[in-house]
């Protein structure tokens, strides 16, 4: 085969996918409609449905307030969660209580 007919078979390939696609689209959305009217039900009542449940979790991730204050610099907090930050570690070290860096 020769280049032009390769495309020209490329293209008429590309046009009966297209017409085949759209054909399974409108058998697809007939089901769906009889099915949803076996119910009785639309297909918009079902859209509206799946429009209104909400996933995921309750809400934003609320901001634990800091407990602790690095003593050398005022502006270094934690909250006492998650990873200890260097400064308290070093603190810990010295032999610091941790209730003195409370806030």
């Amino acid at each position: 085969m020769t280049r032009k007919d390769l495309e020209k078979l490329r293209k008429d390939v590309d046009a009966a996918l297209k017409s085949v696609e759209s054909r399974e689209l409108k058998m697809a959305h007939d089901a769906a409609a009889k099915a949803a009217a076996d119910f009785g039900y639309s297909l918009s009542d079902l859209a509206d449905m799946a429009g209104s449940k909400k996933r995921g979790g309750s809400g934003p991730k609320s901001v634990s307030a800091p407990k602790y204050r690095n003593p050398a610099d005022a502006t270094q907090t934690w909250t006492g969660k998650g990873r200890q930050p260097e400064w308290y570690k070093s603190e810990m070290a010295n032999g610091t209580d941790p209730s003195t860096l409370e806030i």
